[in-house]
């Protein structure tokens, strides 16, 4: 039986909608999740199961709002139902029943040297992001009410519990079922990237668009953004109760306190060379070399890392053989090289592949940025893996990037030189 929304349920996501989402930095889950025991894991779910179903609510309501037609498109419809049930199953989880002496120890902070732990770190604004740019409409709240929320919940998720003693069973069960309601939400959204993509195909084909216009563009980039946010939040928790079980003493859930950049920049020439081979027929793809210190390391996400130097290396190669023909011998090497500053890390990938003409460098970051009729039709189950979506041809690599990079306050640039 194929799962119906009610009308009831759409008024309670209209009223979670009117809530700000509560900013996660990635300093604050490492200071989290560093002793995960079953009180911090509680706290974590309680806090999850408030903040998740304002962010979906969020989104449910944009989809619903698109313009132009966009949100009557079936692909469209069709996320719009998977938020809204991910949304019910979360609030509709029944939560243990608890003693008025668990609940005064779940609020008091762990000690650290005797004397209480201070709240995690604050968020750093990005530079490269501008104030409130990907952020939701959220109608109906004041600003006070916004603060007090926003305080509440650093408290609420922020500061490792007491852990002196046991905790009772049902906050153990509890935090188990959490977390397989989470995987199974995880897994239901997997396609979202694609299918959203063929919602706007739908819509284009509908319309005989050629591109989408910048209010579609910002939609997509909030709305890609947003799902980074979630993903990571649901990937981080589902890691931190997995690893009650088996732990990597550079692991904090899917955060790694040494993420090797040499080793991830190898892994990704070598998928980018293989891929750029099997498309051309190329016995030998374009040469990458790598200029980067093999100690260099740095606390990230190395699947975020991969796929952007993944993304970025695949357009890279495919310039340099279009511009110089697939039959050629020897292409141009392109460079990586990667260097460690006071603030940032930074790759640059320069490749011979022609350049862009500096007319064309905006549209580079648009969404679908292909013809019509060049386009490939999408079908949503063809690859469920967030990362590996066959987006070549579907214009989708570098904006997406520049999200990832943009999430933890880095950014992705393209600097041209024609010819």
């Amino acid at each position: 039986m194929s799962w119906k929304k009610s009308s009831e349920l759409m008024q309670t996501i209209k009223h979670y909608s009117s809530f700000p989402a509560t900013g996660v930095s990635l300093r604050q889950m490492v200071q989290f999740g560093q002793n995960v025991s079953v009180g911090t894991l509680f706290r974590a779910s309680q806090f999850l199961s408030e903040e998740l179903p304002i962010r979906l609510a969020h989104r449910v309501q944009e989809l619903g709002d698109l313009p132009d037609g966009l949100n009557d498109m079936p692909s469209i419809q069709r996320v719009q139902e998977w938020y809204a049930q991910s949304f019910e199953e979360i609030t509709a989880l029944q939560k243990p029943g608890l003693s008025a002496e668990i609940k005064e120890r779940l609020l008091k902070p762990a000690k650290a040297n005797g004397r209480a732990t201070r709240i995690l770190s604050e968020n750093t604004q990005n530079p490269s992001v501008k104030p409130g740019q990907y952020k939701s409409n959220t109608k109906g709240t004041t600003s006070d009410e916004n603060a007090r929320r926003k305080a509440n919940g650093l408290r609420r998720y922020y500061s490792a519990g007491d852990e002196e003693g046991d905790w009772p069973p049902e906050l153990n069960d509890y935090n188990t079922r959490f977390s397989k309601t989470l995987e199974k939400i995880k897994r239901r959204h997997d396609p979202v990237v694609t299918t959203v993509a063929q919602g706007i195909l739908e819509y284009k084909r509908k319309r005989q668009r050629m591109q989408i216009d910048h209010h579609i563009q910002a939609f997509l980039d909030r709305f890609y953004m947003s799902r980074i946010g979630i993903r990571m939040l649901i990937g981080q928790h589902i890691a931190l109760t997995d690893q009650r079980t088996s732990s990597d003493p550079n692991y904090v859930g899917i955060i790694c306190t040494k993420t090797n950049v040499r080793e991830l920049a190898e892994e990704a020439i070598e998928n980018a060379r293989f891929v750029c081979e099997d498309h051309y027929g190329l016995f030998d793809a374009p040469k990458v070399r790598l200029v980067c210190d093999p100690k260099l390391n740095f606390m990230y996400v190395p699947g975020h890392l991969s796929h952007m130097m993944f993304e970025t290396l695949k357009n890279s190669l495919r310039a340099v053989v279009e511009r110089h023909g697939a039959e050629k011998e020897d292409f141009p090497v392109t460079q990586v090289i990667i260097s460690e500053g006071k603030e940032d890390i930074t790759i640059k990938i320069s490749d011979e592949g022609g350049g862009i003409p500096r007319s064309s460098i905006p549209l580079v970051w648009t969404y679908m940025y292909t013809t019509v009729d060049q386009t490939p039709s999408l079908d949503p189950d063809f690859n469920k893996s967030d990362f590996k979506a066959p987006m070549a041809g579907f214009g989708y690599g570098l904006p997406i990037s520049r999200l990832y990079a943009r999430y933890f306050g880095g950014d992705l640039k393209l600097i041209s030189m024609e010819g």
